[in-house]
């Protein structure tokens, strides 16, 4: 067991240096991108175009990181009005585009600030609140979120970017995922057990469905634009439809761990508070709280789809074209089959969890803690 455990924390901590590896085998480009500090700004402007305003700034940067560290370079910001362009200040740390035009002078633009520290805090109190609070239940169930995120970046998007089939990809690593991160996050019990198999139940019919909705509603995959630079970048390897039915997939899997584990611990604690309840009734009692879990779920799933795309959204409902005419966009379509297949997968995981609770838990295991 302790053997195990030091296996797992190495994979874990082995994670962040994933990056290096995945970067050291793409390919070599002209462009840059170095890190720097905005040391001061010695112009700044409006100009005025087409009716609106554009900020311009003239900046001193100094390299922190990259072929031209230590060295200071001055760079235009706004010079091409571009909008939503930010205001740059003295201290501020930024990404920097470096190459050079067809006359060999150095060319510099602003891609980005940095944002790691910022993140790096946000991490730590999410995984000082996590231990704090879960104790062992909460360290474990961070050991299983490494395990996820190793599979995807190990398994998942390396095999996707070969060429491999994206829904067969994604359901192999599911497979991976749900028992390290079940029975890490809950321990080696029969009602984790149950939940693994009722999971993998309810992904299989969320495939199928999306599969099937995905074909007859005839979409490509091509509703994104990051899509279409995907296809550009891997020369149309990747199998972009299929890639629609993996994201749904996975997307669902992070729901149904909650649906599951919650139904198999409700018919648990319903038999351990009174052993001889029949079987019918540990299952509609049961079905009872699972059926408010549902509501708040799908409600909760709705949400999530509708805040991510909420740009989008927006743009639809400021237009003249008829609501008939804007859910047949292939964009919102995609949303939509990717909300109501999820939905379903997760309505479809509480029955099953349930029966297959009710029907494996039984008096026999409760005898250890009667009194």
């Amino acid at each position: 067991m302790k053997k195990g455990f030091l296996i797992v924390l190495f994979l874990l901590f082995s994670l962040p240096f994933l990056g290096t590896k995945i970067d050291a085998t793409s390919s070599p480009s002209q462009e840059e991108i170095l890190e720097g500090k905005i040391l001061v700004s010695i112009k700044e402007d409006v100009i005025t175009q087409g009716g609106q305003q554009y900020l311009y700034q003239k900046l001193k940067v100094l390299i922190t990181k990259g072929s031209l560290i230590n060295q200071e370079v001055v760079i235009e910001v706004g010079d091409i009005p571009i909008v939503g362009q930010p205001k740059y200040k003295p201290g501020d740390e930024i990404l920097v585009s470096y190459s050079k035009d067809f006359t060999g002078d150095d060319v510099f633009y602003i891609t980005d600030f940095i944002r790691r520290q910022p993140l790096l805090w946000l991490f730590l109190i999410f995984v000082v609140l996590t231990v704090t609070i879960g104790k062992w239940r909460g360290l474990s169930s961070l050991l299983g979120l490494g395990i996820s995120f190793l599979v995807i970046f190990v398994f998942i998007l390396p095999q996707i970017c070969a060429g491999r089939d994206p829904v067969f990809i994604a359901i192999i690593g599911s497979l991976l995922i749900i028992p390290f991160t079940f029975y890490l996050s809950h321990g080696f019990n029969k009602k984790t057990t149950v939940a693994v198999i009722g999971t993998f139940i309810a992904l299989i019919i969320t495939g199928l469905l999306a599969k099937f909705f995905v074909e007859v509603t005839r979409l490509t995959g091509y509703a994104s634009e990051e899509a279409g630079f995907l296809h550009l970048a891997k020369e149309g390897m990747v199998n972009i439809r299929g890639l629609v039915l993996a994201g749904i997939i996975i997307g669902t899997l992070g729901v149904l761990d909650d649906i599951t584990v919650s139904q198999s611990a409700i018919v648990q604690q319903l038999k351990a508070a009174n052993p001889k309840i029949s079987y019918k009734e540990q299952f509609w009692r049961a079905m009872d709280v699972g059926r408010d879990h549902i509501a708040s779920m799908v409600n909760t799933l709705v949400l999530v789809y509708t805040g991510a795309a909420l740009p989008l959204l927006l743009l639809f409902i400021t237009n003249s074209h008829p609501f008939t005419e804007v859910i047949n966009y292939e964009i919102i379509a995609e949303e939509i089959i990717r909300t109501l297949v999820g939905s379903v997968g997760l309505i479809a995981a509480v029955p099953i969890t349930t029966f297959l609770a009710v029907n494996f838990i039984t008096k026999k295991d409760f005898k250890k803690i009667l009194p």
